[in-house]
Formats: structure tokens, sequence, C-alpha cells
């Protein structure tokens, strides 16, 4: 019999067994159905008989189910469940990898970029060291300017040019370790395939910049001439000016900041970017009221001790309508006389009472008969006499004395030319000045400059002496006290004395000066003199005055 015929054959027995329930009326829900499962476990030993699947392996059953084909459905499917379970266990292996390898990573993460330079890979050190040699490559000493053909540079260092590579490393690193452990992982993992890119601070002094562009806008060859005024002589000179190119500071700081920041200083020269100005012009009221100073009259009071000393006024020695009109001509250059406004009591005019101290004093002799030399000393003299100097202020002998000439009074007298007595004008004026010097010295003032003779002189000893010669070789001391001083000289009855008055101090010493001569030859004789300073009779200080060689007569 075959399969079929056997389903058949079962299947009639199945209607048969409905048909017997429903003819069973009296039979319960419950015993029917046991009824029927009966009847239903005896259709299964047949369906599970070895022979009838071994028979008809392939063949359909009645109701068009094929129990082979079944059972090959479900095997890929649990192969590509083992698949998926396999994929999703090692891509949680994969992603845990990942999270601890980042965790565990101490250089910054890959994808990060720093000026354009991949630090990716690199530790906080290489990366410095890597965007610092970088930068030095980039960054030159000196950034060339042009105007033109006109060309210089600014140094990079008078700016103290700048990037700040550690903050922008700082940045760097803390990419992908800012957030939570999920947002850091995202951010590791994007910058793979979205580089991200970090722009260092640059900073500069611009103060400096500024100063190094008006400076060179100055030297602009076609740079604007301002309108100027300068005093010659009795007059003042004014000049209009031109109008020219100057560096527009505010855009070449811009422009030179964007150019650092692009790293496109290297190798090229910058175009200055200027502009064209005009200069203001010459305003007569303006000048005239700078120029304009009225004389102040010489004051001092004793408590608190102070000097006020006089001081020149100036004016236009034209009225301010003729100065207008002589602007009014187109000239390039104009002169406009000055007169100067003497005060009626100037600081010479000062009396002894405002110098209260008596600081130091020396004195020389000289031959009465020797007219002509005697009135030489007198005009220098005169001239000193009455010299108020103000603390810091610088004397000069030739500068007060002024030129020896003729005109000036100054007579014929004997002075050492070229190692020879001859008579010259102002002979004899060295010896004020020696006289001075060593008053000076007693002081305890600074001496700025001074020059011995060629011989040593009858009226000192040697290394005690000055000498001057107008237009060449100067005496000048500075009055280095606190307070001013006066100096006053009188020639007369062969004495030619100085004295040097002010206002003593706590802090004074008694001054000594020693001098010797420390070997001759045939020749020649050299010498030397020590500044001695003492306080209660000990020695403070010993300071070398000057070593000296004379000519023997």
């Amino acid at each position: 019999m075959s399969v079929n015929d056997k389903l058949l054959e079962k299947e009639k027995e199945n209607e048969n067994e409905i048909e017997l329930t429903k003819s069973l009326p009296e039979l319960s829900e419950q015993e029917k159905t046991n009824l029927v499962n009966e009847q239903k476990g005896n259709l299964l030993p047949l369906l599970m008989d070895d022979s009838i699947l071994k028979e008809t392996p392939n063949q359909p059953s009645s109701n068009g189910f094929s129990f082979s084909s079944e059972k090959e459905a479900k095997g890929p499917l649990a192969i590509f469940g083992i698949f998926v379970l396999i994929f999703f266990v090692l891509l949680m292996i994969g992603i845990a990898s990942f999270v601890i390898s980042n965790q565990n990573n101490p250089n910054i993460f890959k994808g990060i970029y720093i000026m354009g330079i991949d630090v990716g890979g690199l530790s906080k050190e290489e990366a410095y060291e890597t965007l610092d040699n970088y930068l030095r490559s980039q960054i030159p000493e000196e950034i060339k300017v042009n105007h033109g053909d006109f060309e210089t540079s600014i140094s990079t260092d008078s700016i103290s040019l700048k990037f700040d590579l550690h903050a922008a490393i700082d940045t760097a690193y803390q990419i992908g370790r800012s957030g939570n452990i999920l947002q850091n992982n995202i951010v590791i993992l994007t910058s793979k395939f979205s580089p991200i890119s970090i722009q260092p601070v640059m900073s500069l002094d611009e103060s400096s910049l500024t100063k190094s562009l008006e400076d060179i806008s100055t030297k602009l060859p076609d740079t604007i001439v301002e309108s100027s005024y300068y005093i010659e002589g009795s007059n003042l000179v004014l000049t209009k000016g031109k109008p020219g190119h100057v560096v527009d500071v505010e855009k070449m700081i811009s422009y030179i900041k964007e150019q650092i920041q692009n790293l496109q200083i290297n190798g090229t020269s910058l175009s200055l970017i200027t502009k064209i100005v005009k200069p203001e012009p010459l305003n007569i009221d303006a000048i005239h009221d700078e120029l304009y100073k009225e004389p102040k009259n010489a004051s001092f009071t004793q408590n608190p001790y102070s000097i006020y000393p006089s001081e020149n006024g100036v004016d236009f020695a034209i009225s301010l309508e003729q100065a207008k009109a002589l602007l009014a001509e187109e000239k390039e250059e104009y002169s406009i006389p000055l007169t100067v406004l003497v005060p009626a009591f100037t600081t010479n005019m000062i009396g002894r009472e405002a110098f209260p101290d008596l600081l130091s004093e020396f004195s020389t002799k000289y031959q009465v008969s020797n007219r002509d030399r005697t009135t030489n000393l007198m005009l220098a003299a005169g001239k000193i006499n009455g010299t108020v100097l103000m603390p810091g202020e610088v004397f000069s002998y030739n500068r007060v004395v002024g030129e020896r000439t003729i005109a000036a009074g100054y007579k014929e007298a004997p002075i050492y030319v070229s190692g020879e007595v001859v008579d010259g004008l102002g002979g004899g004026i060295c010896q004020i000045t020696s006289t001075l010097y060593n008053a000076v010295v007693y002081a305890n003032l600074d001496i700025v400059q001074r020059s011995n003779h060629q011989f040593v002189p009858s009226y000192v000893t040697a290394s005690r002496d000055a000498t001057v010669v107008y237009g060449a070789i100067d005496f000048q001391f500075k009055n280095n006290r606190n307070y001013p001083i006066k100096i006053t000289c009188s020639v007369g009855n062969g004495i030619a004395n100085f004295k040097i008055y002010g206002l003593k101090t706590d802090q004074e010493y008694e001054v000594q000066i020693a001098s010797r001569i420390t070997s001759q030859t045939a020749t020649s004789i050299h010498s030397e003199a020590y500044k001695i300073l003492k306080q209660n009779g000990q020695v403070v200080s010993q300071t070398l005055l000057s070593r000296d060689t004379y000519k023997k007569h």
C-alpha cells in the first residue's frame, strides 16, 4: 500500500470518528475531545513511520506540506543567527578595545592638526618641539617691508612676536578627554574621518610695532615734509611743508598680523600701506605764542632755602602783522628777527646773603708791573665774577669768558706757543683758569675737562694748573652739590683770588690737594695730583686728579 493510500485510509477513519462523536450527543465535551485525540494519536505513528519517510523523501502530503523542506528552511536561519551573534560579540570586543586603548593613550589623538601640522600620536613635548622647529623655519628675524624701491625691515624680537604653542597643544590634548566616555570616544572616532584644526594665538607688542612703522614712515623717500621753524642766531627761520606719503599705521598693523598668522612673511617683502597727507600750514599766531617768553627775575628764599635763577625772555622784533605779511609771500623759507628780553634782576645779581657759607678759596700772585697781562687777568676775572651755578649745571670757561679779541679789550702778553714763550693776545688768562681750578677742587666739585700747560707755570706747582685755548681747549666743571653756588673773583694788588660760596650741609669734607713730581728726564717733568677727603681728621678717600707731563725750560 502506498503512502497516499494509507493517508486516505486514515483520513476516512477520522471522518468516521467525527461522525461518531456527532452521533453520541450524550457524551460530554471533554469526552468528545478525548475521543478525537485518541483517533489522532493513531495517525502520528504513521506519519513518523521511517519506511514512509524513506520511501517518499520529497513527496508532498495530501494537505500540501513537505516535512523535509521545513527542516531545510530552519538550517540557514540558524546559521545566520550564529553569524549575527558572532559579529555582535566581535563588535563589542572591538568597541571595548577602542575605548580602553583611548583611555590609556598618553598622546594627542589622531586627526588633530596645529597650524596645518599633524600632531596626532605625538606627546605634548614632541608636539611642542615639532611646532617650534616649524615656526623657526617660517618666522624670520626681520620682517621685510617696502615702498617702491625703498626697503627696510622690522625686527621680530623688537615687537615681541610670539605664538602660544603651549595653549594650542593643551587644547589639542584635551580633544577626546573633556567629556564623558561616550562623548570622548565619538569625538576621537569622528576626528579620524574629519580632522580637527587648531590655530595657536599669535601676540605681538603693538606699541613697539607702531613706533617702528612711524619711524619707517619718516624715512620714506616721498614722505610728508611738515612745516617747521627753528632759531638761528637772532632770527626765527620758518619753512613751509610739502605733502607726501605716510604709513597708514592702523591698516599696516592689521596687514602684518594677518600675514604673520598665515606664515606669509618668510622670504617675501610686504608692501607698505600708505596714504598721502598734507602738512599743517604755518600758524604764525601759534608759533608766536609758543616762542614768546617773558623775562624772569632771579629770587631766593631762606626758609626754606632756595634760589630761583633769572631767565631771559624772547619776542618777535617785528609786529605780528608784519610777520603775517612776510608769510603771505610765496617762498619756501621765511626769516623773522627776534629780540632777547633781559630781566631786570639776573641770577648773578643775587647777593652774598643768598649764599651764606664759604665753600672754598684759592689765590695766586701776579706781577703788577706787567700792565697788559694784568688787564687780561682783570677782563677774564670780571666775566666770571658773580657767576651762579645751579645744581647739575656745568661751567664752561670759554663760554663764560668768551673769545679773547682786541674788540673785547684783550692785550698782547706772553703765552706758550710750540714750546716757546711769545707774545699773544690774551696772554696770562690761564692764571685765572688755574686759580679757579684749585678753588673748584677745594669745593669738592666735579672736574669735567682740564688740561695742563706745556711748561710748569710760575704761579702754581706741577699738576695744579689748567690751561685754555678758545675753540680748542676748555676748562669745565659741574656743580654736583644739592644747592646753587656763587663764584666771586678779584684781581688787584698782585693777587688773583677766587671764592666759591654756597650752603653747607651735614655731609661736608675737609679737602686737601697733594701733588708731586714723580720723575724727570733731560727734557720733561712727570707729575701727579690727588684729592684727599677727610672727616674728623680721618682720610675718607683719595682720588687721582691727573697725571701730567711738562717740558723743561
